[in-house]
């Protein structure tokens, strides 16, 4: 549905996207996350044709958005940071109008724009003012803009910034229901966002994408801690017999109170619960005074954390 190639974006000197390369299939919710500055808004730009790259390319389903533009742009619907609506105009009259800009025939206005209505569930503010609506309704119908022509794609940049709790939850509602019939890209640098409605995370760190994945699987559990009094050297050369230990690092020295012990990272070629008792007997063969042994805890926060250092 959206492959993209090397794409790079400059602005004289600064380069905001460097190389960013990824595929995204038809049907699938892709959060593209990172801190404020990482590039994400820049990315969206070029996938909605707003932006040309610098370099590499974007495909819509397999149109290239920048020699195919206004092709590729019927596929896409583009929900901006700031919601691009008039404030003067009632909801029903900036659809209508929104209705025109997409080429929506005549004919078809009508339902299009109840239908939008209804999915982003506007029916209690359609003839409301724009300006008299709270920051939560007005999301919503830059939302319904973005899904009047019924696009395969839907761009969501930053879709619950500045909402309460109440309408966030409700956000989040309103882009699950959205995902039953368009592939969606969320962009947001908030990480409960992509937790809560998301099925796949792309990280951006200063333009460039370092990491890609699947939400099932950062939550593999292929880590251990290992607490022991015993040295780096020792714990190596106890497990060098255990075929699913892939490598042992430092996490450092634990200078409370009792004995002094060393914290270890224990990762696994692959994700093998079992495998903790016959590491836990390598080392107790060997003499080792085992104070804690667990698997790591691995969540979207820690990852970010990791990643974006």
């Amino acid at each position: 549905m959206i492959t993209v190639q090397n794409l790079s974006r400059n602005y004289g000197d600064f380069v905001a996207v460097n190389g960013v390369s990824f595929e995204i299939p038809r049907g699938s919710v892709v959060g593209l996350l990172g801190h404020n500055g990482a590039g994400k808004t820049t990315i969206m730009k070029m996938l909605t044709g707003y932006l040309e790259p610098t370099k590499g390319v974007a495909r819509i389903d397999g149109q290239d958005i920048t020699s195919d533009r206004v092709s590729a742009q019927r596929k896409i619907g583009y929900l901006p940071e700031n919601s691009p609506t008039y404030p003067e105009m009632t909801v029903v009259d900036y659809l209508e109008y929104v209705a025109e800009l997409r080429d929506i025939p005549k004919s078809q206005q009508g339902d299009a724009i109840k239908k939008a209505i209804q999915r982003t569930r506007l029916q209690e503010k359609a003839v409301d003012f724009i300006n008299t609506l709270s920051r939560g309704y007005r999301q919503r119908v830059g939302v319904a803009q973005a899904v009047l022509h019924e696009p395969d794609i839907l761009i969501l940049d930053e879709p619950t910034n500045g909402l309460d709790p109440n309408q966030i939850q409700e956000m989040r509602q309103l882009i699950r229901d959205l995902s039953e019939r368009s592939t969606v890209i969320l962009s947001t640098h908030i990480l409960q966002e992509v937790s809560a409605v998301c099925d796949r995370v792309l990280i951006l760190s200063r333009g460039k994408l370092v990491l890609d994945s699947s939400l099932d699987d950062l939550s593999t559990r292929n880590n251990f801690i290992l607490e022991t009094d015993a040295s780096l050297e020792t714990v190596r050369e106890s497990l060098k017999d255990v075929s699913t230990v892939d490598s042992v690092d430092t996490l450092g020295t634990l200078n409370g109170t009792g004995p002094m012990r060393s914290s270890y990272r224990l990762h696994l070629k692959k994700e093998d619960l079992a495998a903790a008792a016959d590491i836990t007997k390598k080392l107790i063969e060997k003499g080792t005074n085992l104070y804690s042994f667990k698997p790591e805890e691995r969540n979207l926060e820690s990852i970010f954390r990791e990643v974006s250092a």
